[in-house]
């Protein structure tokens, strides 16, 4: 009962602090936020209003959600867990929906009764919910800020939505781009602090299938040198010593090439190694990969698939999440070889800013495993983990292995 006297204060609040901000349209600054708005709503809000009336009631529909849901990538896992969502969201009395990463409803299952009344706003397959679309909600929040959200009761832009409570994390595939969202949905008086965990929880299980479920490595020449260094061809192990393999690795981060001395100062250094020892290597490389080296400037004449220039082109995007999927490691770890270890530096250095400079615990958690030294990265995932998210147990233990003599 404390808690029901609790939400229903909260909605109170919230109801004169929309009437405030959502009826008369005012600039951010000139207007005092009341305690119980959060900053985040309310500039979703000010983009909102631009496109969206607060007295819409109906959601706009898109007509082909059945095609685009048959080609879907979270079709699959979505299918697998689709009893589990199910069971989930009917015993709990919620709605679950998933979402593109547009914001347009793919599918839905639960609660009969608010499935009936989810229809009547086109919560619904085909419904766009987008911020564009229908203003500030749990899945166009996600989507926009990238990380689990929570929207409750008149936070909803439309006063239609103010009956509602919604859950919403986004699902990222396995090379780090959002594919849409999973929300939970109920009657606000239904809000509990457990059901993000249990959202989090599914999100977590959809990633893990999509990552075993990624397609088979495509035909052709693939360098993996984040963590470890193997050189694939058509899936195949090529087994190469790892003076070529670093030479390849060069080649494939520095497209223009170098000429032969350019080249043997970033392979050798200043030892006193004859030009025909590079030579030789090329060759054999030149041989291994196809004949794809120019040999006069020692050049690819035909990109390679490489981790490290996929991390390179995600850290000059500012894709933090790619970024932080792609990095397995340091370049080539056992390599003290010039040139590598100036590209080691630059990859380490620019995920490691991106994750620091990101509000997204999920990426300092999961760059944390890959550098459980780094103290500053287990402290900023600490301050980004809300109280009680189970997370926070293994990082504080990565923070205090760290931070033992």
């Amino acid at each position: 009962m404390a808690h029901l006297r609790t939400l229903t204060q909260q909605r109170a609040e919230l109801e004169r602090e929309w009437e405030r901000w959502a009826t008369t349209p005012t600039p951010a600054g000139q207007i005092q936020r009341g305690p119980a708005l959060r900053t985040e709503v309310v500039q979703s809000w000010q983009r909102s209003l631009h496109t969206v009336d607060p007295s819409a009631t109906v959601a706009p529909s898109l007509d082909d959600v059945d095609a685009r849901w048959a080609e879907s990538a979270l079709r699959a896992p979505i299918t697998q867990l689709g009893d589990q969502l199910r069971d989930i969201s009917e015993d709990a009395g919620y709605l679950a929906v998933v979402t593109d990463a547009d914001g347009t409803i793919m599918w839905t299952r639960g609660d009969r009764t608010l499935r009936r009344q989810a229809e009547q706003v086109n919560f619904a397959p085909g419904g766009c919910w987008g911020e564009s679309h229908m203003g500030t909600n749990g899945l166009s929040l996600a989507l926009h800020t990238d990380r689990p959200e929570t929207v409750f009761s008149a936070e909803h832009l439309v006063a239609a939505l103010h009956g509602w409570v919604c859950y919403s994390v986004p699902i990222h595939g396995p090379d780090g781009r959002k594919l849409g969202v999973l929300d939970l949905s109920s009657a606000w008086n239904r809000s509990h602090s457990m059901v993000m965990p249990s959202v989090r929880a599914l999100v977590t299980a959809i990633e893990s299938m999509l990552r075993v479920s990624a397609p088979a490595p495509v035909p052709g020449v693939r360098l993996e040198c984040l963590g470890a260094s193997r050189l694939m061809r058509d899936g195949r192990p090529l087994p190469l010593p790892p003076r070529q393999l670093e030479i390849l690795a060069l080649l494939a981060l520095e497209p223009e090439g170098f000429t032969p001395e350019q080249l043997q100062a970033a392979i050798y250094g200043d030892r006193p190694v004859s030009a025909s020892t590079l030579k030789a290597d090329v060759s054999h490389l030149r041989r291994a990969t196809g004949g794809e080296i120019t040999p006069r400037r020692y050049m690819l004449t035909a990109p390679v698939s490489c981790d490290a220039v996929d991390l390179v082109a995600a850290i000059s995007a500012g894709d933090t999440s790619s970024a932080v999927w792609l990095y397995k490691g340091p370049l080539m770890p056992g390599s003290d070889t010039p040139g590598i270890l100036d590209w080691r530096a630059f990859l380490d250095v620019g995920v490691r800013s991106a994750v620091l400079a990101s509000d997204r615990a999920e990426h300092a958690v999961q760059f944390g495993e890959r550098a459980p030294g780094d103290i500053e990265v287990h402290e900023h995932a600490l301050r980004l983990l809300p109280q009680g998210d189970v997370r926070r147990a293994t990082v504080s233990a990565r923070l205090h292995t760290a931070l033992r003599p």
